[in-house]
């Protein structure tokens, strides 16, 4: 198995167990899909890298429940935005970037998936007062989602770095003992 194939399937197995821990019990919105969106686009093609955060979503949604189909496109559309923003960001990897990557995802998300409840439902008034009541009751969601998306981006990256920068040292040392 080529060396690039290793780290597609790597990356793929990094995935799927990230969208498996969204059946583990956990603070409401502190998940680590925001995350595994960035970490994809970042790390994989283009073409068809978004296919692994959405799959992973959607089987993860299998297990825990489907809902509202207007909501679940909007989260996904979010997951997506996710991805592409982890695309832009595959050429400026530094921890500020990372970071601020991580902090850009979670606002669309928040946005996006909260204009779809206010827009979409009879929750709250279709007024601009009802769509401010609605992002601010939505604020305490967002703490989690905000601190998961965060910690979960830091360990990810961070994690991933440290594991290319074990292998390089040890491909060096095994050319080093070759010559």
């Amino acid at each position: 198995m080529s060396k690039e194939n290793k780290k597609i399937l790597g990356i793929i197995a990094i995935i799927l167990l990230i969208a498996a821990s969204r059946l583990v019990k956990h603070p409401y919105n502190f998940a680590p899909i925001t995350a595994m969106a960035l970490f994809a686009g970042c790390y994989l093609r283009k073409q068809w890298g978004i296919i692994f955060p959405l799959l992973g979503m959607l089987v993860s949604d299998y297990f825990i429940g489907f809902y509202d189909w207007k909501l679940m496109a909007a989260v996904y559309v979010g997951i997506g935005a996710g991805f592409y923003i982890g695309w832009f960001l595959r050429n400026r990897i530094k921890w500020y970037s990372v970071i601020l990557s991580a902090l850009t995802a979670s606002i669309f998300f928040f946005i996006t998936s909260n204009f779809a409840v206010w827009f979409f439902y009879e929750w709250y008034p279709h007024t601009f007062a009802g769509l401010v009541q609605c992002f601010t009751l939505a604020i305490p969601f967002f703490k989690n989602s905000l601190a998961g998306d965060l910690i979960y981006t830091g360990v990810l990256f961070e994690s991933y770095q440290l594991v290319q920068k074990y292998s390089e040292k040890k491909a060096l040392k095994n050319a080093e003992v070759t010559l």
